[in-house]
């Protein structure tokens, strides 16, 4: 896929309405993972992204801070990122988990 054509999101886009779901593709522009939430606001939040797996079956959840993604729309205007991470990369990061208070 050529990304270079597709719109960019604006920062006021970058909320986690817009971005979950989001399919993120990486260095070799392969699908890498997808967006499953977002904690926090704007460019200081965090992107937890499920990683590998099947249809969220086997996917390791892992955390990355949103300035490493590149959200976009393509012609159909459906939100997916960008990411210099490869897929091994990011199953090597630790597993992100949910910190209940």
């Amino acid at each position: 896929m050529d990304h270079s054509n597709h719109v960019r999101l604006s920062s006021a886009e970058l909320i986690p309405s817009t971005l979950e779901g989001a399919t993120i593709y990486g260095a070799g522009d392969e699908k890498v993972g997808k967006v499953d939430h977002i904690h926090g606001t704007g460019m200081e939040s965090t992107a937890v992204v499920d990683v590998g797996g099947f249809l969220g079956i086997g996917a390791k959840p892992v955390a990355l801070p949103l300035h490493e993604l590149e959200f976009m729309r393509d012609e159909k205007g459906e939100v997916h990122a960008t990411t210099s991470w490869t897929k091994d990369e990011l199953k090597d990061l630790p597993e992100h988990r949910h910190s209940h208070h």
